[in-house]
């Protein structure tokens, strides 16, 4: 049973992805909303530090959980970059470039491991801390108004500026691990 708890926090974190759009189409007062939206995002996001360590402290790491968590993941951070993009709270090319940052780089891990060198593009530091800047940021802006007197609106959209920034960084680490194969791939005169 507690075997299964990573995977389950990895399957609530999908569940969450609807829940968070729907958040969006019900009729309900702005603050409520907001409140909400934002402590679904940050339960969602402990949820994917937690699902991982506990899968590592308990022994159950399994190519399911691997492939499922960066998926739920990615779409949650999807869902709320396209609500916050309705919103007004974050630019169009900032959702661009942390979207379209993440299908490429999962469409090239993939790759990569077709050919056997996963490893080359593993998970680097400045990945992880683009990760920690858009999870910061996120409910930030998701909450969209002050709090204490502190601007969380202001300091969420520049914090969104910097996980864009470390977004674009991230790709061309990732890109530049990969290029040797890349480099192959796309001469025209390899014969397979």
């Amino acid at each position: 049973m507690i075997a299964k708890l990573p995977n389950w926090l990895t399957w609530a974190r999908v569940v969450a992805i609807p829940l968070l759009v729907i958040l969006y189409v019900l009729p309900m007062r702005s603050e409520l909303r907001d409140a909400l939206a934002t402590a679904l995002f940050m339960v969602a996001a402990a949820t994917d530090w937690l699902d991982g360590w506990l899968a590592r402290k308990l022994g159950v790491t399994t190519a399911f959980g691997a492939f499922l968590d960066p998926v739920a993941d990615k779409l949650i951070v999807a869902a709320a970059l396209v609500m916050l993009l309705t919103l007004g709270r974050v630019e169009a090319w900032v959702a661009f470039v942390i979207i379209g940052r993440e299908i490429t780089i999962s469409a090239l891990r993939e790759w990569m491991a077709e050919l056997g060198q996963r490893k080359s593009v593993a998970v680097h530091w400045v990945g992880k801390l683009k990760t920690v800047a858009q999870l910061v940021s996120i409910p930030m802006l998701l909450w969209g108004r002050p709090w204490f007197g502190i601007d969380v609106l202001r300091l969420g959209q520049w914090l969104v500026l910097v996980a864009a920034i470390l977004t674009i960084w991230s790709m061309f680490y990732y890109l530049n691990q990969a290029w040797p194969h890349l480099r192959v791939a796309m001469d025209p005169t390899r014969k397979d």
